[in-house]
């Protein structure tokens, strides 16, 4: 169970997250983490938060969005909203690192612990098991944009019964 102050890293990006105020106490309104983002062309998969929106204040550095399609950069003082459903990812493409602040804890738990334990390909996905068990049971927060929603919970609610079998997670820690 995520606490405030809790710190998450990952491995393969290098990014940091600190919890700073949980869906737990929150009543899930609000999930505030701190995050540093060092200087990389390294790109998280495409996605969209189906029903949440996310916020992100560039508190020093810069980030690069792509957002629905198109480009943008935050520097420092910078703020980028991303409505519900929409697709998007971040990087820093800097030269320094960058700590914005940003929304979701569990999934983020998850995934980090995936990359430290080298569970992630080239791309930063796990192996179909593993996404079809997490995005099931995130599906609410976060969702790969590729390929269609619909084509995804029909292939991860065949694959999940597979994965749980075989001893797969939806939960890393």
């Amino acid at each position: 169970m995520t606490q405030p102050g809790d710190t998450i890293t990952n491995s393969r990006t290098g990014q940091r997250m600190i919890f700073r105020k949980t869906g737990r106490e929150t009543n899930g309104t609000l999930l505030e983490i701190e995050c540093y983002n060092p200087a990389s062309d390294v790109k998280e998969p495409e996605h969209i938060h189906p029903v949440q929106e996310s916020s992100f204040e560039v508190i020093s550095g810069r980030l690069d969005f792509e957002v629905d399609g198109r480009m943008q950069t935050a520097v420092t003082g910078g703020v980028v909203t991303i409505p519900a459903g929409i697709p998007h990812y971040f990087w820093n493409g800097g030269e320094t690192d960058a700590q914005p602040s940003m929304h979701i804890d569990d999934f983020f738990k998850t995934y980090f612990a995936l990359a430290r334990n080298d569970k992630l390909n080239k791309k930063g996905l796990p192996n179909l098991l593993l996404i079809s068990l997490i995005s099931l049971k995130h599906q609410h927060e976060i969702r790969l944009t590729n390929p269609p929603w619909a084509v995804q919970i029909f292939i991860f609610s065949i694959l999940v019964p597979v994965g749980r079998l075989l001893g797969y997670k939806a939960a890393y820690e």
